[in-house]
């Protein structure tokens, strides 16, 4: 028997099929079970927010973890060093405050309160 689940993985979705494979076990016997075959083919993304989010370059601040943004703690223009505080992340009921490693002028801010962010995506931009 065949059974069709969809799976996503870092963001993107797979179509699986996974296969049961029947016992040679008499009736009442235990079962070993072995692992399925599985055949893996990639779906079309259902929503692609990653493809949304700018890609880190130079002047980029990014987030150290995956998680939500509680709060962006700077504005566009605002002249920062190294050390500020620029946000706070949420991941897994832990709060964590971001320090920019970089100094400068905020050009650009990426995200908002609310916002999910995976590791590695763009809080702010300075310039």
């Amino acid at each position: 028997m065949h059974r069709k689940f969809r799976i996503t993985v870092d963001g993107h979705a797979y179509d699986v099929v996974v296969e049961e494979i029947a016992s040679d076990a008499p009736h009442g016997a235990p079962v070993a079970h072995q692992p399925a075959a599985v055949a893996v083919a990639a779906a079309a993304p259902s929503a692609p927010a990653a493809a949304l989010r700018p890609v880190a370059g130079a002047g980029a601040e990014v987030a150290p973890l995956a998680g939500v943004v509680i709060s962006i703690d700077v504005a566009v223009g605002q002249t920062i060093d190294v050390g500020a505080k620029i946000a706070t992340i949420e991941a897994m009921k832990m709060k964590t405050e971001v320090f920019a490693k970089g100094a400068g002028r905020v050009a650009s801010i990426a995200v908002g309160p609310g916002d999910a962010v995976d590791t590695g995506g763009v809080l702010l931009t300075l310039g």
